[in-house]
Parts: structure tokens; C-alpha cells; sequence
């Protein structure tokens, strides 16, 4: 009896039984009838078998709820868990009180033919039978205790002025509240270890896996990936086991997930695919921070790489934020994933100029340029027979950065013009012909051609050419 007792008051300030309110059915009224049978049959032969069986959920006592308010606490039956009694006699309250306006009596009734069952009544339906165990359980007569616990249902169904209500709401909220805290206290420890734990693991991994991407990957963005995912890795196990500790099945989460995974996956996509071409970029490696690339029209230096964006920083110093779904569907140009680039210079000399002669004097003039490579060595190609020029291709190497390759590009093309220019090879403009129609009577009327120092003159019938020299 001490035992029980003593179960009882830590039942009562560490448990806490939520009930939902709807009415009572046919079945919950069948599973009380037969428990209390069984209940009854127990205590005819207890003094026989000498032992009670503990119930199945380990509460040996619940509240009965009014109004979402506790008001007594009743015990276990045989097959019927204290949670589950109260349940059914809250089920019946709620019920009762939706049907009545607090114009409710209450009252108990010895059952015939059985000395140790008494039911508590309001308005000629029962609410609940009192047994023979819930007497010997509160150590009081059966009588007496169906009359106590009929008093206080008769006081509880009286409904209170609305600021009494209010602050008895207020006051079962805190004190569930308390009870909940109380109860979920060795799960939130059991939470915060795992959490802590959890931390530490993934910073030590993070650590390690970056560590080992440096000796392994040598590229920075790949290493600060491999750092990442390890790390993220460590967090989803962790989480696993907390919400576990918890009390959540892990399993039946995803089924519930599973249900709007098709609507989270339509509002996602877009942000999913970006952090999966992240993830693809990263680890294939088109480009590097630092490389200077041509994306989608946009032309820069890379300045950082994300999972969501890759940040693309022009040469007038803008900064642009490419989606890397984009950037993993188009086309990229990296003008520095080779540490040189060929440039190019067009130079036209006379007709009467020595070819071979220009050639090698552009050559012997730009190939001792500090910035030009001498290997491959400059070269000079004919390009093309033009109308008062014979057009040279200059080609050579230079650094692919683009500072060092206009810069060289400009300082080859000032070298080739000054070589040419010490060698007397002349380098003409373009000669345009103009044809001049419906020409004035004054002009027509002269005979030979107008010359000067710059503009030459031919008459031929009705149309003339224009010459500048």
C-alpha cells in the first residue's frame, strides 16, 4: 500500500496526461464494463492470488478532466490503464457539458447486486462506476468516495463568470506547461549532449577533411567544399539521433514529409538546383577564384564561388551574381586556365616592300619584348592583299591575364611600327577611288586632267574618277 502510494504522488507532480475532448461511443463503454467485470472478478479472488499486475503504460493514476480542467484522479482496472480510464470518463464529461448549459446534477447509485460499485450520474447518465480497487487505492469507503468525487464533478460543471474562467485557463495552461518541462527534462539534457557533441564531432571533421583536400586538391574552392559537405554530413547524422533521443521516430518523420515532398520539391526547385550546379562546379572545377572567364556575356575575374551563386567581378569593377544553374548551363570561356594566350597585331606595308624583309625585322623587333614569349617564337603571316597594302599578321604569346595581354598587346604594336619605320618600309594609308556622275558644264568642257599636289582629275565622257594621293 505504501508502494502505491508513494507512486502516487510522483505520478502527480511529474506526469502529464494530454486528453483529447470528443464524446464517448459504444466501444469505450463495452472496454469499462468488461474492466470493471474483470475488476470486480480480481477483487473477489485476490486474497487468493496475493499479487495486482501493474498496468501496461506504467501510470498508475490519471486526471479526469472538466473543461480541460483536472478534477480527480482515478486508478487502473484490469485491461483498462489509467490513462486510458480517465480518457473515456473525460470523453463522456465533454460530451455532457456541450449538452447542458452548467443546469446539471450529479448524483451516485449503488449497482444491484454489487456491493463494491457505485456510478456517478448526471442527468440520469452514467459517467463512471467506482470500484471496489478505487476505494482500496484512496484508502477511503467506496460510498464516501463516490460522494467526494460526485461533489466536486457537481461544483466543476458549474460554469464560472467569465474572469474566474479565464484565470483558471491561465492556471491550468502554466501548471501543464510545468508538468510538460518537468517531464521532458531528461529528453531536452539527452538533447542538448547530443547537440554538443554533435558540434565538436563536426568541427573536428570539418577540420580534417580540409586538411586533407590541401595536401589532395589544391584548389581552394574544392577544399572549402569538401570541408563543407563533411561538416553538414556530421550535422544530419547528429540530428538523426537527437530527434530519436527525443522521442521522435525518425522513419514515420519521413513518411510525414513524404506527403508534401512533391510541393516542397515545385516551391524548391529552383533553389535545389542551383545548390546541386553549385556542387557539380565545385567539385569539376570549369574555373577557380581568380580565373578570369566569359559567362552568359559577362566578362571577369572570379571573386568567390557559393553553393547558391558564383560572384563574377568585371574589369570596371562591378560585381555580378551569376545563379550557378545558369552558370552550369552555359557556355564558359577561361581565358586563364593556361597561364598564356596568342595575341595578334595587323600591320599593312607597300606593294613594293620586301616581304621577307619586314617579316624579319618585325620578328628581330619584338621578340627581345621582356613580356613577349620566345616560345613558341613570334611569327608573321600574310594576311591579306589589300587594295594599296600588303597586310602582315603579327602573332606571339603574352600572359593571359588581360592587364599583361593588352598591355603587351599594345607595346608589340607601338615596337612594330617604329622597327618598320627605321628600316625605310613604307606603311601607306588607303587609296579610295570616287566616281563622280552627272559632273558640272565647266568641268566638261576642259580637255586633259587637273592636277595637284593631292587630287587628281580624269574626264571620260559623262563620269570622271577622283583619286587622292
Amino acid at each position: 500500500m505504501r508502494k502505491r502510494w508513494f507512486a502516487a504522488s510522483l505520478v502527480t507532480l511529474f506526469l502529464v496526461v494530454a486528453l483529447p475532448v470528443v464524446p464517448a461511443t459504444g466501444q469505450e463503454g463495452v472496454a469499462e464494463g468488461a474492466a470493471i467485470q474483470q475488476a470486480v472478478t480480481r477483487n473477489a479472488t485476490k486474497a487468493d492470488t496475493g499479487a495486482v499486475a501493474a498496468p501496461g503504460d506504467g501510470i498508475y493514476f490519471a486526471d479526469v478532466l472538466v473543461r480541460g480542467q483536472p478534477v480527480f484522479q482515478v486508478g487502473s482496472l484490469n485491461n483498462l490503464s489509467a490513462s486510458q480510464r480517465a480518457a473515456i470518463i473525460s470523453r463522456r464529461i465533454a460530451s455532457l457539458v456541450e449538452r447542458t448549459d452548467g443546469d446539471t446534477q450529479v448524483t451516485t447509485s449503488p449497482v444491484s447486486g454489487q456491493q463494491d460499485l457505485v456510478t456517478i450520474q448526471a442527468n440520469n447518465r452514467v459517467l463512471m462506476t467506482v470500484t471496489g480497487q478505487d476505494a482500496e487505492d484512496f484508502g477511503v469507503p467506496i460510498e464516501e468516495l463516490a460522494k467526494r468525487w460526485a461533489d466536486k464533478l457537481s461544483k466543476s460543471f458549474e460554469k464560472p463568470p467569465v474572469a474566474i474562467d479565464v484565470v483558471q485557463r491561465l492556471n491550468a495552461t502554466i501548471r501543464q506547461f510545468g508538468k510538460n518541462a518537468i517531464g521532458s527534462i531528461p529528453a531536452l539534457i539527452g538533447v542538448l549532449i547530443v547537440i554538443i557533441v554533435t558540434w565538436l564531432v563536426a568541427k573536428g571533421v570539418r577540420y580534417s577533411a580540409f586538411r586533407w583536400a590541401q595536401r589532395t586538391e589544391g584548389d581552394h574552392a574544392t577544399e572549402v567544399l569538401v570541408g563543407r559537405l563533411c561538416y553538414g554530413g556530421v550535422w544530419v547524422g547528429g540530428a538523426v539521433i537527437a530527434l530519436g533521443v527525443w522521442g521522435i521516430d525518425f522513419a514515420t518523420m519521413l513518411g510525414a514529409l513524404g506527403l508534401t515532398s512533391v510541393a516542397i520539391g515545385f516551391s524548391l526547385k529552383d533553389v535545389l538546383s542551383n545548390y546541386i550546379s553549385g556542387v557539380i562546379l565545385l567539385a569539376s572545377r570549369p574555373f577557380g577564384i581568380g580565373d578570369q572567364v566569359v559567362i552568359k556575356g559577362f566578362e571577369g575575374t572570379i571573386s568567390q564561388v557559393q553553393l547558391r551563386s558564383t560572384t563574377l567581378k568585371t574589369y570596371d569593377g562591378r560585381m555580378i551574381y551569376i545563379p550557378n544553374q545558369e552558370v552550369f548551363q552555359a557556355s564558359i570561356t577561361n581565358n586563364t586556365a593556361a597561364s598564356y594566350l596568342r595575341s595578334s597585331v595587323m600591320v599593312g606595308i607597300d606593294y613594293d616592300a620586301d616581304i621577307v624583309e619586314a617579316r624579319q625585322v618585325i620578328v628581330e623587333a619584338i621578340v627581345s619584348l621582356p613580356n613577349v614569349q620566345p616560345t613558341p617564337r613570334p611569327e608573321v603571316l600574310v594576311h591579306e592583299l589589300a587594295a594599296s597594302t600588303v597586310n602582315l599578321e603579327v602573332r606571339f604569346w603574352v600572359d593571359s591575364h588581360r592587364a599583361g595581354f593588352l598591355a603587351t598587346t599594345s607595346v608589340v604594336a607601338q615596337r612594330v611600327k617604329e622597327a618598320l619605320q627605321s628600316n625605310k618600309i613604307e606603311m601607306p594609308t588607303e587609296i579610295y577611288t570616287l566616281l563622280l556622275k552627272d559632273i558640272p558644264d565647266d568641268l566638261k568642257q576642259r580637255n586633259g586632267s587637273v592636277n595637284s599636289d593631292k587630287k587628281i582629275l580624269s574626264q571620260s565622257g559623262t563620269e570622271g574618277t577622283l583619286t587622292e594621293t
